[in-house]
């Protein structure tokens, strides 16, 4: 009985190693042919041969393999430069050879797949494996328009993505879809934020070449903003919602846009919650003045030629736009009737028309310094769905302002402070110019503070002092007025009647 085991057993053992030598003078083989068509074969015969085995072992296999050229045609193929970023963020220790590079639009290495590199990725618990395949092309009809140096010599690429064919589905409409989406989010955070002003000289060619920008450096933050914590909660809560809404918006018929008013006097913090919502959502800022703009089609032009994912901003809206309504009132266009300009109604049908719905995800915000002088139509929802008043400084960001600026959370001052605070109109800007004169004394800088709140707060009960005793006085006056005319009617009723 042992005898047969051991029989059965070696039987085993032999075939095992005749099947494993078979592999490998296979394998051997391979490589040996791979070796010699790199070699000694042209670039486009090598490609074809090799190819051709490729196709003969595909036969047999299990594995279905999908190309992603870098280009259709001369346009760029959308999945390959997304499958490009996303694997960028699976590189594995086992990675060999990378590609590394700084664009100037972006603020972090980017960091691609080298050639004949092997990638591997899990989705949905489905190994899935990436290899990016190059080879050079030498003809005068070939241009590749990411080479700019040479038509002559240029690389196709292409990405090669292997799985096993029963998840074919599940790939095209699950998988490719997500890389795209995550491609576009990874874009968005590793770019280098932008703010735009107009640049009056382009103002009447390309408009999409109208703004001129630079790098936005802004350091605000919700951390570091002098804001009440239930406002900055409140905010981030709604970008974030704002942001993920894209079908719900289409789904009720509305155009992807959300407005923002803020409203308060100046040095409350208005221009650095715009940058911390930059930051947050990592969107650039388009500055519009439209005291720049002579008619209500310059503004929907440059409007339109901003693009999604953007922060449009028009300050001082009440000293801004103007409704011709209220100009044709007051007499004002009597001298000025010659000159255009935008119009109440020209910037509500941008924000609320039908122009509205040309471009997705974006924010408008509106600041001002007088929310009652505002028209009213222009603070409906769906033009400015939010307002957010930028009050004085208060108790609460004080201790923000303190912990950013000096590094602490309590001191023995903090209570003084905080109460001459709460009496006092001062702007998170006044108390921060103050914590910036600061020696590396924190006692001495609390102190020079709390001295400035007890002189500010003198000044202004002597101006609030000083405007009632005017108004006591035109009050007063006003009834001597009245008196006197008063008089004159009764003494010129007596005249009559003696007359």
């Amino acid at each position: 009985m042992s005898f047969f085991s051991s029989s059965s057993a070696d039987s085993h053992l032999a075939t095992a190693k005749t099947v494993l030598t078979t592999a490998a003078s296979v394998a051997a083989t391979a490589m040996l042919v791979r070796s010699v068509a790199n070699e000694f074969l042209p670039g486009e015969l090598r490609d074809y041969i090799l190819g051709g085995i490729r196709s003969i072992f595909s036969r047999f296999s299990s594995e279905l393999t999908i190309v992603i050229d870098e280009f259709e045609g001369l346009v760029n193929n959308q999945i390959y430069e997304s499958a490009e970023t996303y694997l960028g963020t699976k590189i594995s220790p086992s990675t060999q050879r990378l590609k590394v590079s700084k664009p100037d639009a972006e603020k972090a290495f980017s960091v691609t797949v080298e050639r004949d590199q092997t990638i591997t990725d899990v989705f949905n618990g489905v190994k899935l494996n990436w290899v990016l395949i190059c080879h050079h092309v030498e003809t005068t009809n070939f241009h590749n328009p990411r080479d700019l140096n040479s038509t002559l010599k240029s690389e196709v690429r292409s990405m090669e993505l292997t799985f096993h064919k029963k998840h074919k589905d599940m790939v095209l409409n699950t998988y490719l879809p997500f890389i795209l989406k995550e491609a576009k989010s990874l874009k968005q955070e590793a770019k280098a934020l932008r703010i735009f002003t107009l640049d009056q000289q382009n103002m009447y060619g390309n408009y999409s070449e109208a703004w001129l920008g630079i790098n936005l450096d802004h350091p605000s933050t919700f951390d570091t903003l002098a804001l009440d914590s239930e406002t900055k909660e409140f905010v981030m809560e709604d970008l974030k919602r704002f942001v993920k809404r894209k079908e719900y918006y289409r789904k009720v018929g509305k155009a992807w846009k959300r407005g923002y008013l803020l409203y308060g006097p100046p040095g409350t913090g208005k221009s650095s919650l715009i940058a911390a919502m930059a930051n947050y959502l990592h969107f650039d800022i388009y500055d519009l003045e439209l005291t720049e703009l002579n008619y209500n089609s310059e503004l929907r032009r440059l409007l339109i030629s901003t693009p999604n994912r953007s922060i449009v901003v028009v300050e001082d809206i009440d000293c801004t736009i103007q409704s011709q309504d209220r100009l044709a009132e007051s007499g004002e266009t009597s001298g000025n009737h010659e000159r255009q300009q935008v119009t109440l109604s020209g910037l509500l049908n941008f924000i609320d028309g039908l122009w509205s719905s040309c471009g997705d995800e974006r924010i408008i915000v509106f600041t001002t310094n007088h929310k009652d002088k505002l028209d009213p139509a222009l603070l409906r929802p769906g033009r400015m769905d939010v307002h957010i008043h930028m009050s004085y400084c208060t108790p609460c960001g004080f201790r923000q302002l303190a912990a950013i600026y000096l590094g602490i959370k309590e001191h023995l001052l903090f209570g003084e402070i905080e109460e001459a605070i709460q009496e006092t109109q001062v702007t998170p800007a006044e108390v921060a110019e103050q914590l910036l004169k600061s020696s590396d004394n924190i006692e001495t800088t609390l102190k020079g503070l709390l001295d400035f709140l007890r002189k500010k707060k003198e000044s202004q009960e002597l101006e609030a002092n000083k405007a009632e005793q005017e108004a006591k006085d035109k009050e007063e006056q006003q009834r001597k007025q009245k008196e006197d005319g008063d008089k004159k009617d009764d003494n010129d009723e007596k005249k009559i009647v003696i007359e």
